[in-house]
């Protein structure tokens, strides 16, 4: 038996509330993983089209405020 299958077995066996507690954390770390990657894309410039599809938006009068 794999160490992943363990895992996957040991995670089906907690309390309700533990697997809440479980959930939330992979869920913050998802988040935290997915703020670095948008931060490296940023900094790397594989956003910049987006900062110039808002400028010319704008500019054409069709960028709406939020």
């Amino acid at each position: 038996m794999s160490h992943l299958v363990k895992i996957q077995q040991e995670i089906l066996a907690l309390p309700e509330a533990e697997y809440k507690q479980l959930r939330q954390w992979f869920s913050e770390l998802d988040w935290k993983k997915w703020d670095r990657e948008i931060e490296d894309d940023s900094e790397a410039g594989k956003l910049d089209f987006l900062t110039a599809e808002a400028i010319e938006e704008k500019k054409k009068g069709t960028l709406k405020d939020l």
